[in-house]
């Protein structure tokens, strides 16, 4: 357990997830407070003191400092527990890392999660909704499968040979597109139906 530390987080959100699913492998465990992002807690005024911008997930320090954006608190995290590594070994593989995982950012989560604002309900009094951009972005996101599919008939990991945050950042894509969108993996995609089987069957999955 990390002594005196939270994180602010929301069961059904992605980017909570993925820090769970990181601190899960790391097997770090810290004390996890719910932020209803449905209900619209995370715009009371109290929580928009840890976090002007309103998102999720934020770590707490004990020093009263706030640290939020995902991939900023699994840096901290790859540091504080650096086995197993899932951020790279040297310099050379962590830049290949980040270029992996920013792609699955920009060219997976990205169109998933424009689709999933423009299409669906729970949206509609947030945004002003375009219908017809929100199936351009669902329909963008499952070319993006394709292509995955095409990467991993050549690899074993999104990055290479091992499992790093760049499988977390697709697992989530792909399974809360698949949850929230219906944005799921072709049928006929083996290669990454064979990747999804295998980091769903982690057990940080579960995180």
């Amino acid at each position: 357990m990390v002594d005196d530390m939270k994180i602010y987080d929301f069961k059904l959100a992605p980017n909570p997830r993925r820090v769970r699913i990181f601190l899960a492998e790391k097997g770090a465990e810290v004390t996890y407070v719910q932020v209803d992002l449905f209900a619209g807690h995370n715009r009371r005024t109290e929580f928009l003191e840890k976090n002007p911008l309103g998102g999720l997930p934020v770590l707490e320090f004990d020093d009263g400092t706030y640290l939020a954006e995902s991939v900023a608190i699994c840096r901290y995290f790859e540091g504080t527990f650096p086995e197993p590594p899932l951020m790279g070994i040297n310099p050379k593989d962590a830049a290949f890392v980040e270029m992996w995982n920013r792609r699955m950012e920009l060219e997976l989560f990205g169109p998933i999660g424009r689709a999933l604002q423009h299409t669906h309900p729970m949206f509609k009094d947030r945004i002003k909704q375009f219908q017809e951009f929100g199936g351009i972005q669902r329909e963008q996101a499952l070319k993006q499968l394709e292509w995955l599919d095409s990467l991993l008939a050549q690899r074993e990991f999104i990055a290479g040979d091992r499992y790093t945050i760049a499988d977390i950042t697709a697992q989530v894509a792909i399974d809360f597109g698949g949850e929230m969108v219906g944005i799921s993996i072709p049928a006929h995609a083996r290669h990454l139906k064979r990747w999804h089987d295998a980091v769903a069957a982690r057990p940080s999955a579960k995180a």
